[in-house]
């Protein structure tokens, strides 16, 4: 038995989680309140991304699968304007990405120097132990960026984002679906209906 995806679903959990956190502690969001629903879509995440790179080779895809999905999350469950969450998680990617570079080559010098998963695992939890030292301390010290989040958001924008995750899960189960890729297809079917309820729940809500 391998246990390599054992290894890459614990690592990468923790890294994506150093990431949801970074970007919720940098915008002032509450992110114990989300995090059951966010760990939920991050285990989902990164099963497909092992399948992207591991199985398909197609590693290249893969952040850009997880920046949308978390523009969705954002939108959807932690309930950020659609531009909020837009800005939040491509500025959140950026800096947690410029905190990996800087361990990187502080320690490896190159990415042709991570030779071995031991490596990659040390740097996924050096990163993640630096974003949540820093953006906690942060946190507590009352930093970060707050917004007036009804002057973002606009009338039609739950209707929008619905659409567009419609679209999403759409277009990329079809794409998968006639690679012939069913499981993946199946996972972001899931995902897809798991952000959809949370975007049209507060609607009902308040009807």
């Amino acid at each position: 038995m391998s246990w390599e995806p054992v290894g890459f679903m614990f690592f990468s959990t923790i890294e994506t989680l150093a990431l949801y956190y970074l970007i919720m502690s940098l915008y002032r969001f509450k992110w114990r309140w989300y995090i059951w629903q966010a760990l939920f879509v991050i285990l989902l995440n990164n099963l497909q991304s092992y399948l992207l790179r591991n199985e398909l080779g197609m590693s290249n895809v893969a952040p850009l699968v997880l920046i949308l999905i978390f523009i969705f999350f954002f939108a959807a469950v932690v309930r950020m304007p659609l531009i909020l969450s837009i800005i939040a998680t491509i500025s959140g990617f950026a800096i947690f990405a410029g905190i990996q570079t800087l361990i990187l080559w502080s320690v490896f010098r190159s990415v042709s120097n991570i030779d071995n998963k031991a490596n990659g695992y040390f740097l996924q939890v050096a990163t993640a132990a630096i974003v949540f030292g820093v953006f906690g301390y942060l946190y507590r010290k009352g930093k970060g960026f707050t917004f007036d989040l009804d002057k973002l958001r606009f009338k039609i924008e739950d209707i929008l984002l619905s659409v567009l995750i419609c679209a999403f899960v759409i277009v990329v189960s079809l794409l998968l679906y006639y690679n012939d890729i069913l499981l993946n297809a199946l996972i972001f079917l899931v995902m897809s209906v798991f952000l959809l309820y949370y975007s049209t729940r507060k609607e009902l809500e308040d009807a």
